[in-house]
């Protein structure tokens, strides 16, 4: 099989990549592409390297006096890597199966790994055995001793830092208030009464205990060390750092813990480092005598540490799992532009100055902080093949250097005077991540403990391809752009879905651009970009994003949201299955041939001149009212209204001169396959095309097993909701469950109860409770077979207190309480 070298020459620099890698993730930074020539053995590229020249072995039974050899293995890792150091070639060290403890960092620099593919250094699991790097210590030799009401307590020797709590692999929870709900929307149980200063009151010292709550809009979150209290119950607190949204705490959205006092329900333990002991409330049946409890010690398992003089180059992590770091939430942040993110800067693994360097085949889980975090300079580097989950932040960052970016500022408010803005396009320096790729890779049950996350996030980088990624089960974002330096990105054939669950005003995809020309006052805005300013738009968004044959659903905000500023970017070939799209203000935004399932379009404060275009969409709910000066852009038009309703309205906005109504007949939504039949000549006439539907998410066969899927709606047409229309109920669009295929895709066993068919993004608080495909089968004690029947059950029951709601999803019963005072209106 024979494929080919490709040289990028960049800056003086010369790059060797996979033919995997496609060329247009170069973009305009290409200086020249030599196809240096055929390659018979695909194992020489340099990231398929298979057959190295040199192989030594580690062992929890060698020893570091040995060889290295099969026969003789080494007992450290550290003890290869050293050797390794010393070997001319290429170097395999292959790690036999065992749990390799770390108390620091395994460090690599520009001494490991090589210049070129036969200098390579690959890291790897024997076949067929498992090998885990863990940064926890294990707390041995424990005398339980009873203390009271259930609660068991131990001395634990030495110092150790007791942050996370893991016994026989799971995760238990510190002391906490509220106590732990695996059905709470936020933090797994919040409550205003977390700081009242009666509870606080009850609490001997509170110093060491945490303070985590949401942000007063739902945009991320904040967490505080508590120091103290006072006489009156106010609690002293340090942090608050972590969002750059700095506009207070959620007054219900609170939780605490680390409290002794809070001590009361099972799976709970509490630290008390003083008196070195920990106290520890069992699960029923628990054998707490024979478990495994260990405590992570470290943030980060392995660093690669190089600079764009000095670079890390030609490693591989292969088969490996990674596991059980610190949290970091306490730790310094720091501020991503005018982004509303704050984020620390490392991870389990941390990569910078790296190229050519790869993790791949790799899972990573129960992780106090972000997974994988690419800080600054790296190039050609790789995340592939990986499973992440159980993290407590973000899986995969590309963060550069803030001092690489020209006229930078750093929260919402802040900027520069027009007369003082560098005006030169692009980056400053060389020293941010660009042409890497994270491919292949299930990401889910992410953002732990840290609310303002994302699958990936990508913040003053270039080029990043994310391809085949199956992303859900996340707080806030999927995927994340937090401003427009410097573009170039690829983002297809992911499949992001179940996202921001405990947060509001967000999508699947989200991105702001708040770069250079951006201002926060509209009115100065739009005086800044006047003709002699409009330049500005384009000088850090300098390359096309592009967002292409991906399949997003959100249930609680849109599938696709361009946000403040959000710039130079290329939108097709899209399905969105629930939350439809949103541009805010920006310039040079193409939407096209996306199809927009039971929603539509939003544009939100555009401004003039824009230069945007929204054409050949399947559009099946009518427009938003738009906001803005120029509410058309350059061009919306020749879309497909799937009913006269809908487009009527389109017109009334003096937009869609020359789109079509028309009826479409999708091949097999049920199973998501929303093709168009290949008979509607009239919509593939307006040029509409379909795209591959079976292409989405992971690609490899061991994570297809273990990926999830969203759920499928059905599609609703609002010329077919005639008598029994879709009513408009706290935020919640609902119809009488009436038809077959509303069967097919909520599982129920008759055409009956009361259908959501979609929830607002913002602006209800019932989207912490109900989400769209559900089927309310019960309320208030009384059974819901029709809309009838719930107007009925509302009007008799007391909306002040809490009340119950049978909801059936994922095909059975549940049931959900309605805190007092959420429902305020009847159905009609």
């Amino acid at each position: 099989m024979s494929s080919f070298y490709i040289c990028i020459i960049e800056e003086n620099k010369v790059y060797l990549c996979t033919s995997t890698i496609k060329l247009i993730e170069y973009g305009q930074t290409m200086r020249k592409i030599l196809i240096i020539g055929a390659v018979v053995f695909l194992q020489l590229i340099v990231f398929k390297t298979v057959h190295a020249q040199t192989q030594f072995y580690v062992s929890p039974k060698g020893s570091d006096s040995n060889n290295g050899s099969k026969q003789a293995a080494f007992r450290t890792i550290e003890k290869a890597r050293k050797e390794a150091r010393k070997t001319a070639g290429a170097v395999t060290i292959i790690l036999r199966e065992a749990t390799y403890r770390l108390s620091t960092p395994l460090i690599f620099t520009s001494e490991d790994g090589g210049k070129t593919a036969s200098e390579s250094l690959i890291i790897r699991s024997y076949p067929g055995e498992k090998v885990v790097i863990s940064g926890s210590a294990v707390l041995d030799n424990l005398q339980w001793q009873p203390y009271k009401k259930g609660i068991l307590k131990t001395k634990i020797a030495g110092s150790p830092v007791m942050d996370m709590l893991l016994i026989n692999g799971n995760i238990r929870y510190m002391a906490r208030y509220p106590n732990y709900d695996p059905n709470a929307i936020r933090f797994n149980g919040t409550t205003a009464g977390a700081t009242s200063p009666k509870r606080v009151k009850t609490w001997k010292n509170p110093a060491g205990g945490y303070l985590h709550a949401m942000h007063r809009h739902d945009w991320g979150d904040f967490h505080y060390r508590i120091t103290g209290k006072d006489k009156q119950g106010k609690l002293s607190l340090e942090g608050g750092w972590q969002n750059n949204r700095q506009y207070g705490l959620h007054a219900d959205n609170r939780m605490v813990e680390n409290i002794f006092e809070e001590l009361d329900a099972p799976g709970e333990w509490f630290y008390n480092a003083s008196e070195s002991t920990l106290y520890y409330y069992p699960l029923e049946g628990e054998d707490v005598q024979n478990a495994l409890f260990e405590s992570p010690q470290i943030k980060h398992l392995i660093e690669l540490r190089g600079s764009e003089a000095d670079p890390v180059r030609n490693i591989v992590f292969e088969g490996i799992e990674l596991t059980q770091t610190v949290r970091t939430f306490m730790e310094e942040y720091e501020p991503l532009l005018r982004s509303d993110w704050a984020i620390y800067r490392g991870g389990a693994v941390t990569l910078e100055g790296a190229e050519n360097c790869m993790l791949n085949d790799c899972n990573l889980y129960d992780l106090g902080g972000n997974a994988i975090f690419f800080s600054n300079y790296n190039r050609n580097c790789e995340v592939s093949g990986s499973h992440i989950t159980r993290v407590g932040a973000s899986a995969v960052c590309f963060v550069g250097d803030p001092n690489a970016v020209r006229s930078p500022s750093f929260e919402y408010h802040d900027f520069i005077p027009s007369e003082k803005i560098d005006r030169t396009s692009g980056p400053k320096t060389n020293n941010y991540s660009a042409y890497n790729r994270v491919h292949n890779n299930l990401i889910h049950k992410i953002g732990l403990f840290e609310k303002q996350i994302t699958g990936v996030e990508l913040s003053m980088c270039r080029a990043i391809t994310l391809s085949h990624n199956t992303i859900y089960d996340t707080p806030r974002a999927g995927i994340n752009i937090s401003e427009g330096t410097w573009g170039g990105h690829i983002l297809e054939f992911n499949d992001v879905f179940n996202t921001v669950k405990e947060t509001g005003d967000h999508g699947s995809f989200n991105s702001w651009g708040r770069d250079r020309f951006w201002y926060p006052v509209r009115r100065v805005l739009d005086s800044l970009l006047t003709t002699e300013h409009k330049e500005l738009v384009m000088v850090d968004a300098i390359e096309t994003v592009e967002i292409r044959n991906n399949r997003f659903r959100c249930d609680r905000g849109w599938d696709i949201d361009l946000d403040d500023g959000s710039t130079n970017y290329h939108i097709y070939n899209n399905l969105c299955l629930n939350g439809g799209l949103k541009l805010r203000e920006g310039f040079y935004r193409v939407v096209e041939n996306n199809i927009l399932i039971n929603n539509t379009f939003y544009r939100h404060a555009w401004l003039r001149n824009n230069g945007n275009v929204f054409t050949r969409n399947i559009v099946m709910l009518p427009y938003e009212r738009p906001t803005g000066h120029d509410t058309g852009g350059a061009l919306t038009d020749y879309n497909i209204f799937t009913d006269s309703i809908t487009y009527k309205v389109a017109k009334m906005y003096g937009t869609d001169a020359h789109s079509i109504v028309s009826k479409v007949e999708f091949n097999n939504p049920a199973f998501g396959d929303f093709r168009i039949s290949n008979n509607a000549t009239e919509i593939f006439r307006m040029g509409f095309q379909n795209f591959d539907m079976d292409k989405f998410g992971v690609v490899s066969e061991r994570l297809k097993a273990l990926a999830e899927k969203p759920a499928m709606p059905v599609p609703l047409y609002n010329s077919d909701v005639t008598n029994a229309e879709i009513l408009i109920w706290e935020g919640v669009q609902i119809k009488n469950l009436e038809t077959l295929s509303e069967r097919s895709a909520t599982g129920m066993d008759s055409e009956r109860g009361v259908y959501v068919v979609a929830v607002a993004a913002h602006g209800t608080q019932l989207r912490d409770y109900l989400t769209s495909n559900d089927v309310i089968l019960g309320f208030a004690g009384k059974p819901v077979n029709s809309l009838d029947d719930l107007y009925k059950a509302i009007a008799v029951a007391d909306l002040n207190k809490p009340q119950q709601m049978i909801i059936y999803r994922t095909q059975k019963e549940n049931a959900v309480i309605i805190p007092g005072g959420i429902i305020r209106v009847n159905i009609r």
